[in-house]
Parts: C-alpha cells; sequence; structure tokens
C-alpha cells in the first residue's frame, strides 16, 4: 500500500459539475502515483447539479468516508418560496432579474453569518470525527479542496494534532472571487471572512491553485509557498482514434454554467448585424448552450433577435457533454467580465482543448486563459471591447465552415494539461513536503 494522503471536498460523486472533477480525476491519478487517497466527504449534499455516471469513476478499491452535514438551503428555498428540488448554485446568488428585498436578506445572512460560506456547519463535527478516526487510521498528508472554503477550516483544526503537511488546494480565490463583493457583507463580516483566510495562508504547508494570476493573489496574502496546479482534461474521456461528424451548421457550442458575468453582448451585437446582412449566415449559425443558462443571457439573445438560432440544453451528463464538444464546428468560450478574470481559466478550457475543435474566446488578450490558447494553438481570443476583432474572426471561421475546411485545432503542447501530467505534480509537491517535515 502507498502513502496515504487525506483528500476533504465537499464535491464528490453523486455530485455533476465542473467542481467535482478536479479531485476525482486527481484522486484516480495519484493513486497510480503511488499514494493512497482517502477521501472524506458529505453523505447527503445540497449539489447544485448531480451526474449519475462519475461514481463509475470512483476506483471500487478506493476508501470513501462519507459524514452527514446540514446545509441552510431548505431554509433558503422556504423563506423565498423556491420549490425543494430548486438547485441552489454557487454563493445563493439570484441572477438575470431585480433581486427582491428577500433575496437581499438571504444574500446579507449568506456573507455575514455563514462564514466562510453555507457548509460551514459540517466544520466542528469533521474535526471531531476526523481526530477520532485519524488516531486508528493515520495519514501522511492532508488536502482540503476548496470552494467551499470551510474544508480548509476542517484540514486547519486537525492538522496541528496530526503533525502532517497539509495542502489548501483553491479551485477558486476566497476574497478574491467576483462575487464577493455581492455578499452584501458588514465591516465585521468582511473582516471575519479576512480573517480566516489569512490563517489558512499562514498554517497551510502549501497552497496550490489553478492559474498563475491567482498563485500570485495568494502569494500577496502571505501564503507560505505557492504552486500551479492547473485543471486539466483526462485522456481516457476522449476517443484515442476515429473521426466524429459535426453537428450541422455554422454551430457554436458552449458547455456549463453561463451566469450574468459571461454575457458577452459584443457576441450577440455581431451575431445580430451578420445575420441581418447575410440571410445565409443567419440560416446556418446555430447556437448551443448546454448548462443552466442565466435568465440575462436568454433576454439578451432574444433582444437581438436570435431566438430562433439557439438552443438551451438544461444539463447533459460529463460523458454527452463531452461528445457534444467533438461535435461542434466552434466552441464558444465567453470569460467573466469581472476584476478577477486575468486568472480566471474555467475548467471547460482543457476539455476544449483536448476536443480538437476551435475556440473562440471573448477575454483579456492578456489573462490566463489567453496564455494557454496562445501555447496550444487552440483558437482564437478577444477583448470585452473588441467589437471589430470579434467580427472579422468570426466571418474567418465562417469562411472556413463555407469552405469545409473548418478543421480542428491542432492541439500543439496539450499534453502538460492532462489530469495524468497535472497528478504527477500534485504527487511530488506533497512528496517534497513529506521529505521536508521528516528531515
Amino acid at each position: 500500500m502507498g502513502r496515504r494522503v487525506l483528500i476533504i471536498t465537499y464535491y464528490w460523486p453523486p455530485s455533476g459539475g465542473i467542481a467535482v472533477l478536479r479531485w476525482l480525476k486527481m484522486a484516480r491519478h495519484l493513486k497510480q502515483a503511488g499514494w493512497e487517497p482517502v477521501i472524506y466527504t458529505v453523505a447527503n449534499g445540497d449539489y447544485p447539479s448531480l451526474d449519475a455516471g462519475l461514481a463509475a469513476q470512483v476506483p471500487a478499491d478506493m476508501e470513501v468516508i462519507r459524514q452527514p452535514i446540514w446545509e441552510p438551503y431548505s431554509w433558503y428555498r422556504r423563506f423565498l418560496g423556491l420549490r425543494k428540488d430548486t438547485k441552489i448554485q454557487t454563493g445563493m446568488l439570484s441572477e438575470g432579474k431585480k433581486s427582491s428585498f428577500k433575496e437581499y436578506i438571504a444574500r446579507w445572512v449568506r456573507g455575514n453569518l455563514f462564514i466562510p460560506d453555507a457548509r460551514c456547519f459540517w466544520i466542528r463535527p469533521s474535526v471531531r470525527y476526523l481526530r477520532d478516526y485519524l488516531q486508528q487510521h493515520p495519514v501522511d498528508a492532508i488536502v482540503s479542496n476548496g470552494p467551499p472554503h470551510s474544508v480548509h477550516l476542517i484540514a486547519l483544526g486537525i492538522k496541528h494534532s496530526l503533525g502532517v503537511p497539509w495542502v489548501a488546494d483553491f479551485r477558486d480565490p476566497w476574497t478574491n472571487i467576483d462575487f464577493y463583493h455581492k455578499l452584501e457583507l458588514t465591516r465585521w463580516g468582511d473582516a471575519r471572512h479576512r480573517r480566516l483566510e489569512q490563517q489558512i495562508m499562514r498554517h497551510a504547508d502549501l497552497v496550490t491553485t489553478v492559474s498563475w494570476t491567482w498563485a500570485d493573489e495568494f502569494r500577496q496574502l502571505g501564503a507560505k509557498r505557492v504552486e500551479v496546479v492547473n485543471n486539466a482534461f483526462d485522456e481516457e474521456d476522449f476517443p484515442a482514434s476515429g473521426a466524429t461528424e459535426l453537428h450541422p451548421g455554422f454551430t457554436l457550442t458552449h458547455t456549463g454554467s453561463l451566469n450574468s458575468d459571461r454575457n458577452p453582448q459584443i457576441l450577440w451585437r455581431v451575431l445580430r448585424d451578420l445575420a441581418q446582412a447575410d440571410p445565409q449566415f443567419r440560416q446556418d449559425l446555430q447556437l448551443r448552450f448546454i448548462g443552466a443558462t442565466d435568465l440575462s443571457i436568454r433576454q439578451a439573445v432574444t433582444s437581438h433577435g436570435l431566438e430562433g438560432n439557439v438552443t438551451y440544453i438544461n444539463q447533459l451528463s460529463h460523458q454527452e457533454a463531452l461528445q457534444a464538444l467533438l461535435e461542434s464546428p466552434l466552441l464558444l468560450l465567453p470569460l467573466n467580465d469581472t476584476p478577477n478574470v486575468q486568472g480566471i481559466i474555467p475548467g471547460k478550457v482543457y476539455e476544449y482543448l483536448a476536443s480538437g475543435r476551435p475556440m473562440l474566446a471573448i477575454g483579456p488578450p492578456t489573462g490566463d486563459t489567453a496564455r494557454i490558447i496562445r501555447e496550444t494553438g487552440a483558437g482564437d481570443i478577444y477583448a470585452f471591447a473588441d467589437e471589430t476583432g470579434l467580427r472579422q474572426g468570426i466571418l474567418r471561421w465562417y469562411q472556413r465552415y463555407q469552405e469545409g475546411t473548418l478543421a480542428g485545432a491542432p492541439g500543439e503542447n496539450i499534453t502538460a494539461y492532462s489530469r495524468r501530467k497535472q497528478a504527477e505534480k500534485m504527487a511530488q509537491l506533497i512528496s517534497q513536503l513529506l521529505t521536508t517535515t521528516t528531515t
């Protein structure tokens, strides 16, 4: 048996969505790299989405510990008059319409009382449980995977009694997250969030995150050591050979959630103008949005006269979504138009890369996503205000579509962004920590 690493994560099958994939995939490859993962997760999570197919990817001999959690979402649904089966998105934020006073109250409670997040009630019982469990079943290292950042506070609560190295892995920032300013924070609430964040920075032996910009931000917050371990694609998810028949039409596909911060107004204007100028373009154009799509996106599409060109698919399994990428002539990637966008690399970027289909991105040409697109030759990226460049780019892609030459992206240098390579990097980092703390 290899050395044991405890992985504390809220998101685990049957959860769906991009959040579960990082450590579901990482754990499998760590096992192959000589580490024995022990997963600590929730027994009854209130997940934004479900994907029953992901459970098959958990190795049968992997130890998974599930403990109950109480979350305030049933109260939240009753308070707002929502149906019991309504899925609650990250941060309990309502988008796409003017917020009601009740929603303001709910956000205030979320930001100022549920600190660091709505999973805070899982911290104390988890610390108690894990202290007892780990006395009988010791591990060599701990990894906490957030958000939710409550998992980092669980790791903090058990670290000193264990005396083993701890990696705090951040898929997203904490106080630098794009919706932090929407939480209606009081001065006390903001200070509390920042104080807890500082505790993680001071006590974690290593902070890992998914982008270079965010790594710099964590260093500025005082983290001892920060390393980038990118999200990635799993080669096993994609067929090794064989051509895939493309979806008919000049189809732009987006997978994953589209919130109000990812509402590319210049795209709707450009597509409207091109459709008005060329009836054939309007006939050929198809937009496919696979995943939760905010009301503001739907309204923008309709107001620009594109409702006849769009298909909304609320949810597909992960494997079905990957198949949709392989079938799409062009992949759409609007980034969050928010202050922290330089460091945003959506998890879907890596699966877009592995699909071999060209990418049309809208975001800062100096950001971390742009860096990956340039490194791999995977497509084009246009600034939020570069309407002229975007129009010319779409016309180039459309001309290739008409000529039958809209080939896939070259896929240069993408191996470094495979799950196996990133897991090998994580395994090396944990092993280095183990060597450092025992010498």
